[in-house]
């Protein structure tokens, strides 16, 4: 990663920082216990995956299969009152998680899309604007801008990238796809500055040690998501002057 002194400006001032699954790396993941403790600890953002049970009801899991019987069963073949507690649904989150925070979704199933928006719009109207939905292929996120005035987020690598970093920045801005996310190791203070050109948001994951998210924010990222809320935030205070 590209070691930048002064800090670039971001087009999300200020930027948003996610925790990963909730602040997993102190409760167990994508709980409430996990969401409300992010909060706590003073992440603007939460993040997770979201899938469809077998009763259309938006659920929020990492792997999307649950054990049943002793084999691993996928989310959307069992109903919402099957899955075991832990898992929450996405209107639990909306209701255990008051506040003006953004939250990050991973559709991992397209199926998802229409629950996700329907709950939102029910349970936490204000919610939509602050709501990103991502996705590995930006042809699949294209295809959701008619319906909501959430963030759609191209969820990728850059060696995925075949026909270049700047073409994809004037494809996603073509088809009003507002973001990319990719991992930190694949941006540079130039690349964050390429895809700002075209207003496009940029986003890195996996930022887990303290030089790798101070350098994320000096290089203008308008979003990290980290599973140490406490190391995000600690760096978020040093280069955005705020903290928890």
């Amino acid at each position: 990663m590209l070691k930048v002194q002064q800090r670039l400006p971001s087009l999300l001032d200020p930027p948003v920082a996610f925790a990963h699954r909730g602040a997993r790396a102190h409760a167990p993941e994508n709980t409430i216990e996990s969401f409300t403790l992010a909060l706590r600890l003073g992440a603007t953002g939460l993040e997770s995956d979201v899938w469809i049970t077998a009763d259309g009801v938006a659920v929020l899991d990492h792997d999307g299969v649950v054990r049943r019987r002793g084999r691993r069963t996928p989310i959307d073949r069992v109903k919402r009152e099957d899955l075991p507690d832990h898992i929450p649904t996405w209107a639990d989150m909306l209701e255990a998680c008051p506040g003006d925070h953004h939250v990050s979704l991973d559709v991992k199933n397209p199926d998802a899309f229409d629950a996700v928006i329907a709950t939102v719009r029910s349970v936490r109207p204000d919610m939509e604007s602050r709501l990103w939905l991502c996705h590995h292929d930006w042809n699949v996120v294209a295809r959701w801008r008619s319906s909501t005035s959430a963030k759609l987020v191209d969820s990728t690598r850059l060696q995925r990238i075949k026909e270049g970093p700047e073409r994809r920045a004037a494809i996603l801005a073509e088809n009003a796809i507002d973001c990319i996310n990719m991992h930190h190791t694949d941006w540079t203070g130039g690349l964050v500055t390429l895809f700002h050109r075209f207003d496009i948001l940029t986003l890195g994951w996996d930022m887990q040690q303290d030089h790798v998210l101070h350098d994320a924010f000096r290089m203008g990222l308008d979003g990290v998501f980290s599973d140490h809320t406490d190391r995000m935030m600690e760096a978020y205070a040093s280069q955005i002057g705020t903290g928890p």
